[in-house]
Order: C-alpha cells, then sequence, then structure tokens
C-alpha cells in the first residue's frame, strides 16, 4: 500500500536502529574493533594515508556485505566473497604501501590493474548495497567520461589519459578512493558518530522528550511542536534525518494521532522537524566535516555559522505548526501529560553533560574537535552506568556498550560507503578538469548575475540530491558550482553553506523524500500528501539559505554578534509572514496571504545586513 510503503533512506539518513538487532558476540567483536580503530587514531599521530584510510574501507566492509546481506545462503554467499575481495584488496595497499608510493600513482604489471579494478568494483557495489544505485551510477558515468572523454568533441572533450596513470591515481594514490574526503571520514566523522551512538543508546531519549514537552507541551499544537523541540535536540547527536524519524517519530506520531492530529499532519511535523539533524550543532551530519576541511576553518567555526540559521530553521517549523494549530483547531497537551521539572533535572543531563562539554571544549580551548568529542564520549560512557534515579547496572551498561558499538560501527560504515563513492567522482572531476568545465558553464549562463547562478546551483542540488545521499550531493555540486558562485562574489563560507542546505532539501521534497517515506509509514497514510504538508512546514529549508547569501551577517556572530542578531530576528519576522503565506488559517484569504509573502520577502532581501 502507498501509505506503508518505505524507501530505503540515504546514507546520511541511516537509522540508529539498522540492523541493530545483531547481538552476536562476533558482530558485538566487530563493532568493537572499528570504534576502537577509529577512536585511536586520534591519538595515534601521523599514520599514514594509505594505512589508515584502507583500514577505514576494510572495517566498513563486513557491514555492508555481511552483518547487512539478506536473502538466500547463495546471495549472501556472493555478497561475502565481494566483501573478502575488498578486504584482500585494502590489505594489499596497506602491506605494499612504500612499493606504491615510489610509482608515483602509476600501474605497474598485470596484478596491480587487477587489484585497480577489485578496489573500484567494490567500492562501487559497496555504494550500490549501501544506499541507492544512483550514486555509483553516476560514478561509472564519471569514469566513463575520464576513460572516453578523448571521444567528446569540443569543450567538454579532454585528451585520453593513460590508462595506468588514470587507474592508478584512483586507487593506489591520494588522488581518489584514499584521497582527502576518505580521511575525513576516518579521522573525523567517524568519532563524531561513536559519540552520538552512546549518547543515544542511554536516557538521552527520555530526556529530550521530557524538556520537549515541558517546553512546548502547553502551547496550541503542542504536540507538534514538543516534536520540534525534541527533533532540535535529536538532531544535536544524529546529524541524520531517518534516523531522527526512526527514534523520536515512534513516540511523537502514535502521540500526536491520539491527540486527534490528522494523520499527514502529524508525519509531516516528523518529517521536516527531524531533517533539522544535518543541520543542528554541535553533530551535524558528515558534510559539515567536510566544509571544515576545504574551507580550512575549524569545526567549531562551522558550528558558530550553523548555530543561528538552524534555530531559524526551527523556529519556522514552529511557527508552521502555529499556524496549522489555528487551522485546524489543535489544542495543546492535557496537564497531567505535561513532566515536572524534577524530572526534567533529572534526565536531561544525560544529553546534555556530554554536548555541553563538547560545546566547552571546543568554544574555550585549542582542542581539535576530535579530542574534544574524546572527552565528550568518556563522559558519555560513564552515564550510561546509571539511569535518571542514579542507579548502577553492569549488565545494562554492558549490553548498552554493546548497542552503541554496533550502532556506531553501521552508521561508520554507510558514511564510508558513500564518501568513497564519492571520492571517485572527485578524483575524475580533478584529473580531467571537469569540474571546471561546469564552472565556466554556470558562469557563461549566469553573466554577471548572482541570483542566477544561486538558482542553477540551487536547482543542481535538489536535483542530484533526490538521486545521492545528501553528502554526495553535497561534495559534488560544491566541486562543481563553488568555484562559480566565489567568482560572482559570494563569499567561500556562504557558497558552502548555501549548497549545504540546497542537498537537504531531498529529505522532504517529492519525489524521493526519504524522511517523508519513513514518516508516512509509521503514520500509516500516503506519502504523497504528506510530502505536500512538509513542504510547506519545512519552508524554512527554501527560504533561509538565499536569507543568509542576502544577509550574511547571519553567519557570522563571532564577527558582529548585535548585526547577526538583528539580522535573525529580521529573517525570522520574515519567515513567520511567509509560513501564514504558505498554510494560511482558512479560506477566502488569500489577499493576505499575498500581502505577507510580499512582506516577508521586503524583509528578507530589501533590506540586507
Amino acid at each position: 500500500m502507498q501509505g506503508t510503503r518505505r524507501r530505503r533512506g540515504h546514507a546520511d539518513a541511516v537509522p540508529a536502529r539498522a540492523m541493530s538487532e545483531h547481538r552476536h558476540p562476533l558482530v558485538v567483536a566487530m563493532a568493537a574493533t572499528s570504534v576502537a580503530f577509529h577512536i585511536w587514531l586520534i591519538f595515534s599521530g601521523l599514520i599514514p594515508n594509505l594505512v589508515s584510510r584502507p583500514l577505514h574501507l576494510l572495517l566498513a566492509l563486513p557491514w555492508v556485505f555481511g552483518v547487512g546481506v539478506r536473502g538466500t545462503a547463495a546471495t549472501r554467499a556472493v555478497a561475502a566473497a565481494i566483501g573478502v575481495a575488498g578486504a584482500a584488496a585494502c590489505i594489499a595497499v596497506i602491506v605494499l604501501r612504500e612499493r606504491l608510493l615510489d610509482q608515483y600513482g602509476s600501474l605497474v604489471g598485470a596484478w596491480q590493474f587487477v587489484l585497480a579494478a577489485v578496489l573500484l568494483l567494490v567500492v562501487l557495489d559497496m555504494a550500490r548495497r549501501a544506499v541507492k544505485p544512483i550514486l555509483p551510477a553516476v560514478a561509472v558515468a564519471v569514469l566513463a567520461y575520464g576513460l572516453l572523454g578523448d571521444a567528446i568533441p569540443g569543450h567538454w572533450g579532454h585528451d585520453p589519459p593513460p590508462l595506468d596513470s588514470f587507474l592508478g591515481t584512483l586507487t593506489i594514490a591520494e588522488g581518489g578512493l584514499w584521497g582527502e574526503l576518505t580521511g575525513i571520514s576516518a579521522t573525523t566523522v567517524a568519532p563524531f558518530l561513536v559519540l552520538g551512538a552512546l549518547v543515544a543508546a542511554g536516557d538521552a531519549g527520555e530526556g529530550f522528550m521530557a524538556l520537549s514537552k515541558k517546553l512546548a507541551g502547553r502551547y496550541r499544537a503542542g504536540s507538534a511542536k514538543v516534536e520540534v523541540v525534541a527533533s532540535a535536540l535529536y538532531g544535536t547527536i544524529s546529524g541524520s534525518a531517518s534516523a531522527n524519524v526512526a527514534s523520536t517519530g515512534t513516540i511523537t506520531i502514535p502521540n500526536m494521532i491520539r491527540m486527534g492530529y490528522p494523520r499527514q499532519f502529524a508525519a509531516a511535523v516528523e518529517a521536516v522537524a527531524s531533517s533539522g539533524g544535518q543541520i543542528m550543532p554541535p553533530v551535524m551530519g558528515a558534510g559539515a566535516f567536510l566544509m571544515a576541511e576545504m574551507l580550512r576553518v575549524t569545526y567549531a567555526d562551522i558550528m558558530v555559522a550553523a548555530a543561528l540559521p538552524a534555530l531559524l530553521f526551527f523556529v519556522a517549523a514552529w511557527i508552521g505548526c502555529h499556524v496549522y494549530g489555528h487551522r485546524l483547531g489543535l489544542l495543546g497537551l492535557p496537564p497531567e501529560e505535561l513532566p515536572g521539572w524534577a524530572h526534567v533535572a533529572r534526565t536531561a543531563p544525560f544529553f546534555l553533560a556530554p554536548f555541553g562539554t563538547l560545546v566547552t571544549l571546543l568554544a574555550t580551548t585549542d582542542m581539535t574537535p576530535q579530542f574534544a568529542c574524546v572527552y565528550a564520549i568518556v563522559v558519555a560512557i560513564v552515564l550510561l552506568l546509571i539511569d535518571d534515579r542514579g542507579r548502577v547496572d553492569l549488565r545494562r551498561f554492558a549490553g548498552r556498550l554493546a548497542r552503541a558499538a554496533v550502532d556506531a560501527a553501521e552508521q561508520t560504515a554507510m558514511i564510508a560507503a558513500v564518501i568513497v563513492c564519492a571520492s571517485i567522482i572527485v578524483g575524475v572531476l580533478q584529473m580531467t578538469g571537469l569540474g571546471v568545465k561546469i564552472t565556466s558553464a554556470i558562469l557563461s549562463t549566469a553573466g554577471d548575475q548572482v541570483w542566477l547562478a544561486l538558482a542553477l546551483t540551487a536547482a543542481a542540488c535538489l536535483a542530484l540530491g533526490m538521486e545521492v545521499p545528501t553528502t554526495a550531493a553535497f561534495v559534488i555540486c560544491i566541486s562543481v558550482a563553488g568555484p562559480a558562485l566565489q567568482r560572482l562574489g559570494v563569499p567561500a563560507l556562504d557558497s558552502h553553506m548555501f549548497v549545504f542546505w540546497y542537498a537537504l532539501l531531498s529529505t522532504i521534497t517529492p519525489p524521493v523524500c526519504g524522511a517523508v517515506y519513513i514518516a508516512a509509514g509509521i503514520a500509516d497514510t500516503p506519502w504523497l500528501p504528506v510530502a505536500g504538508t512538509a513542504m510547506r512546514l519545512g519552508i524554512g529549508l527554501f527560504w533561509l539559505p538565499p536569507a543568509f547569501i542576502a544577509n550574511p551577517s547571519l553567519l557570522r556572530p563571532d564577527e558582529n554578534l548585535l548585526l547577526a542578531v538583528a539580522a535573525a530576528l529580521k529573517i525570522g519576522t520574515a519567515i513567520a509572514l511567509v509560513s501564514y503565506a504558505a498554510i494560511g488559517t482558512g479560506p477566502g484569504r488569500v489577499a493576505q496571504r499575498l500581502v505577507a509573502a510580499a512582506a516577508g520577502a521586503v524583509l528578507t532581501f530589501a533590506i540586507p545586513l
């Protein structure tokens, strides 16, 4: 049935519960090995890239070709054989590292061509199994362009590359599979996934819900606003839209339906609020770590830039719920369902303590994000020992640690599948100059019109985000469109944030809208009406990227806090007007809604800050 149909989510949106039923000692041991390796990398000093990055891929392979495989014995055997071949190839790169370095990215001997072919095929199949087939299909198309581009006439063609150098750069050097993106996945993204899994394995969920109900439950459409606050809080540990839906939605959607909320509205609130996880500091989506490395700034700088836009996104969702509450006559939670402050005080530290540690260390010390993350991990592990009454249970502690390790290893593997495959695309773009050609095409189409270039970039992000995971969409789009925007005068930070936000749109925008599918499945309602409601509730995702381009101070509270707050207040008011225009409170108000939309546009774009 359409209402219960679910599609597989993007790797950026792998549910934390995915494959979590596996608690076999061997599975737990594999998970512990993966977690220990990625934490060890933080303290190990300068590990050669052709050691750490192949090991990162090697530890991800069992979760895609072993633990996660379903089907017949033959299907599992084929998957296992592919995984073993990939593992052997990774080990070969590690063992032969010094010899390969002396080859400067050029394959020598027939067996090295076999090695390169195995690595590329395994990575492509890994991405196909972990996410949709579109990402590896794009990678195959780009590889074909790299190999056959000399057959393309004119501007888009290029000189034929030597096959040994082309494949070697991608597979035995640091220009493809083992490039910078894979390094970020191994050394930066993975520790934060471990932190999120540890926090989620404890009583943080109860803390989220208790604080959310206390803050928002008494207002109009209280259950919907509870979901907005809960998802904002859950987004601090997740950075994954579908994980957010799967975790909080199983509680909040049934609660909203029980309170008499329409099913499509309940599902839409969950899908929209959960989509903010990838833009909510301190633990944002994997793309945020990539952005920090690409811009050569600290992750703390990205957190500061993302804070006000993320807050405004949830303000927009709150306002949308309020307008819908008037339109549908939705009330707040009954007083007896609101928790007391004593309960909030007992449960909130389970998520506030680790993230307070992380944010404090990032803000007040010179620690790298990875080292700050380790301290937060230690706090999170200690909190797994106790419940909200302060009772210690060692058996429960062991179970929580095992669950956290498995969830962290699974999510690390899914992110690795996406990023390593995307590294093929980026590597070919760099070798062939295709990115420069696309940049030139954008510039020639847009002329000197910045907003036309932004519109073209937004369309490309939305289209690509519908078919590949958010992280991959961000990497590909910023690689080709970022230089064009910067040549037209858009600062690098602004262009990266613009692309990052629009790559996220596919979580609620048809025809893909992964978060919508999951929420609609939980609510047992057709997904298409949910998507329509979600786009109106989530208008902040559409409105805010051009808003912070027009008001650059919004991304720079560290430079001028008063101006940034003024911009936030102005844009928040504009979003309230635009939300009213998009949703309305009933029929016969067309003129009022048009005036509200016009006023919102004037506030946003005619009065830049």
